[in-house]
């Protein structure tokens, strides 16, 4: 898969797939919406004092690198939990440079969490652990059971086999009572498509720049 590096607004990089016309997070802003759609409307709004994350879509490790930082502040143990098919290279994760947007004091997270195995459950400090999982969702019978879902596949139109019935119904039977889920994506489709599940859906305020809503879902 070839992928180019490209700055957002927020300074931050991002990745751009050419046969795809896709990028990897908003060009407005990649830590931007990946704090105020993840960490503020998900992670930081679960009620579960010990919670399991899971990841669809791994990427660049922004969201979990993110969740990370966000463990440690809250001293909130946290188990973390990613699928990706299609693993970044060491060089292109050098390009990103993201270990310049945390404190110097935490950028060895974001190392650790790159260059740590994958399939192996591995404690980045003691109230973060994580398990990459290079896997094709689409070819899982069932995930793992968790308390919020990060869902960041690219877009419907992009990757359509991963935003079916099939997929966010295996989803809601592994997610908790009172989890939930995010997503930029806010098609009626993909909505009602929540909703017909089990999930209770309200569109909410988007990152400052970008998109101006995203949906969250709840299993009730």
């Amino acid at each position: 898969m070839i992928r180019l590096i490209v700055p957002t607004a927020d300074g931050t990089n991002t990745l751009y797939v050419p046969h795809l016309n896709e990028h990897y997070h908003s060009t407005y802003g990649a830590n931007e919406e990946s704090k105020h759609i993840y960490i503020s409307q998900a992670y930081v709004h679960s009620p579960n004092p010990s919670p399991t994350v899971l990841e669809i879509g791994f990427g660049t490790g922004l969201n979990a690198m993110n969740t990370c930082i966000e463990a440690l502040t809250q001293q909130r143990k946290t188990t973390y939990i990613c699928f990706e098919k299609y693993p970044l290279q060491i060089e292109e994760i050098q390009q990103l440079q993201y270990h310049t947007v945390w404190q110097p004091h935490h950028q060895g997270y974001f190392w650790h969490i790159h260059s740590c195995p994958w399939n192996t459950a591995i404690a980045i400090h003691p109230y973060f652990t994580i398990t990459k999982i290079q896997a094709d969702i689409c070819t899982l019978h069932s995930f793992p059971l968790c308390d919020i879902v990060y869902f960041d596949a690219f877009a419907p139109e992009k990757q359509a086999d991963l935003w079916t019935e099939e997929i966010f119904a295996r989803i809601y039977a592994s997610i908790s009572h009172t989890g939930i889920l995010t997503t930029y994506c806010v098609k009626g489709n993909i909505r009602r498509l929540l909703q017909s599940i089990g999930f209770t859906v309200e569109k909410i305020p988007g990152p400052p720049q970008g998109k101006r809503e995203i949906l969250r879902a709840i299993k009730q």
